[in-house]
């Protein structure tokens, strides 16, 4: 069943978008939206140089500090879904400034505290600004000009690559030569200036589904999704094979048929899975999952080797030197977003996907030679980022022209959601692999070679899924018509 709608789908289809100088400014929209999108990258990523160092700011253990990464990534699953459906109930802007707030607290509290409770739930608050990418693209969609949708939107869900490869270099730095909560103090200034920017000079949708909030739903996803991630993060130090893992897997499996059951018999369900079941939907979502995984490993692999001691495998890189070599990352994903909408919408999203999935390929193939030099590990880096903007670039698109203007952030947050758990799968078998390789506490050049041909089967199988998509599908700079599958 689906959402009782008070206009007819095809008149939200056809309605127009806001002209170039509507109220609200849409000249300030894109630099606010996409600047958030790389603050909330950003934020999820300043933990990842700083956690070996965390047991000694916060006197915790090191599986207690593994929380602060677990628990973002945890948070930031199950509020995706959520927020993209109430934002479009009650308010695209609403739920952004909530975001924004979430994030916002949740860096002040970073910033004055050293306890661990404290600071694992403020990085929960700060999960919350995984549904920025989502619902910023939703308002991208509903407010910009037609001929300015592909690019924004492209860029809007790159921000994602581009804010975790600026966020390594500026948490180490900072990290480097400052006090770690000085980190915090500057990124609860920015999120300050990006929520009154938002508040000021971004106006509410009207596009709105109405209905009622699927509470059941929330909580039913909501409990499935614990039970799944919080195994898979923490499969490494609980033992695969431990009844608690295995027992969390099994009511996994049990949760999602329940929710899925009802989500199916809902009037207004939190997931409408009739239209996820699409092709059209379907496979974009498959490729987040896939593509999801491969992105990460290439910066979190790739971050450990440069770092490790010069020996078997590492460059005995410092932190901020690390970092600094992740740099031609961002700028790869910022010229190649835009260089991905502009293929989608000559050649096709086929033709978009396919060729960085090749691009993802060639990467990890350069990253699975041992021993390399330096300046092959950053061309390594850059060629798979590449690949990962033409893909990320285009996922958006095609879920902007499969879906009714109506869910048109819940299907994007099922999109980034599907990206989010791409992301926990990899850190969890990256984890395992480097640990089962380790020699004298340093994993070796088989075990970094094994992890990256891990993400290369993942990049094949991008390329496989991705054979699937229709082959004239041309991105068109007006897209408001829905698929009908």
């Amino acid at each position: 069943m689906t959402i009782s709608l008070p206009r007819p789908l095809s008149a939200l289809a056809d309605q127009p978008v806001a002209p170039p100088d509507s109220a609200g400014g849409s000249r300030y929209l894109f630099p606010i939206l996409a600047f958030a999108g790389v603050f909330q990258a950003v934020l999820q990523t300043v933990m990842v140089p700083l956690l070996p160092s965390m047991p000694a700011f916060t006197g915790a253990s090191q599986t207690s500090v593994s929380w602060l990464i677990t628990t973002t990534l945890l948070v930031g699953a199950v509020v995706t879904p959520i927020f993209g459906r109430l934002a479009d109930m009650f308010g695209k802007k609403r739920m952004l400034l909530v975001a924004f707030v979430f994030m916002t607290l949740g860096a002040l509290i970073c910033a004055v505290t050293s306890d661990i409770a404290f600071l694992i739930f403020a990085r929960g608050l700060q999960g919350a600004g995984a549904a920025v990418i989502p619902v910023g693209i939703s308002i991208l969609r509903d407010e910009l000009p037609r001929e300015k949708v592909n690019g924004a939107i492209a860029m809007m869900s790159s921000t994602l690559g581009i804010g975790t490869a600026l966020g390594l270099p500026f948490a180490a730095s900072v990290a480097e030569y400052s006090n770690w909560h000085v980190l915090f103090w500057v990124i609860a200034g920015i999120g300050l200036a990006v929520t009154t920017a938002a508040v000021l000079f971004i106006r509410e949708s009207e596009v709105r589904s109405g209905g009622r909030f699927d509470g059941v739903g929330a909580v039913g996803l909501t409990a499935a999704l614990v039970c799944l991630l919080v195994p898979i993060t923490q499969g490494s130090s609980w033992g695969w094979g431990s009844p608690a893992v295995l027992g969390m897997f099994a009511s996994a499996v049990f949760l999602f048929a329940l929710w899925g059951h009802q989500q199916l018999r809902n009037r207004n369900p939190l997931v409408d899975l009739r239209v996820s079941a699409r092709r059209s939907v379907l496979l974009p979502h498959v490729t987040a999952l896939l593509v999801g995984f491969a992105f990460y490993g290439n910066a979190l692999i790739t971050t450990q080797l440069l770092q490790a001691p010069r020996g078997d495998a590492g460059y005995g890189l410092t932190i901020l030197q690390a970092a600094v070599c992740q740099l031609p990352t961002s700028l790869s994903m910022i010229v190649f977003a835009q260089v991905g909408a502009r293929v989608s919408e000559r050649y096709g999203s086929k033709v978009t996907i396919l060729s960085g999935a090749i691009c993802l390929v060639l990467g990890y193939a350069l990253h699975t030679v041992p021993h390399k030099e330096l300046w092959m590990v950053i061309a390594a880096l850059g060629v798979a980022a590449v690949g990962t903007a033409l893909v990320y670039s285009t996922l958006p698109m095609l879920i902007v022209r499969a879906v009714p203007s109506t869910q048109m952030a819940a299907a994007n947050g099922v999109n980034v959601l599907l990206r989010t758990m791409g992301t926990t799968m990899c850190s969890a078998v990256v984890a395992t692999v480097l640990a089962a390789s380790m020699v004298g506490g340093v994993a070796s050049a088989a075990g970094f070679s094994i992890a990256y041909g891990v993400c290369a089967v993942l990049a094949v199988l991008v390329f496989a899924v991705s054979l699937a998509l229709p082959g004239h599908d041309r991105v068109k700079k007006s897209p408001v018509e829905p698929l009908v599958t």
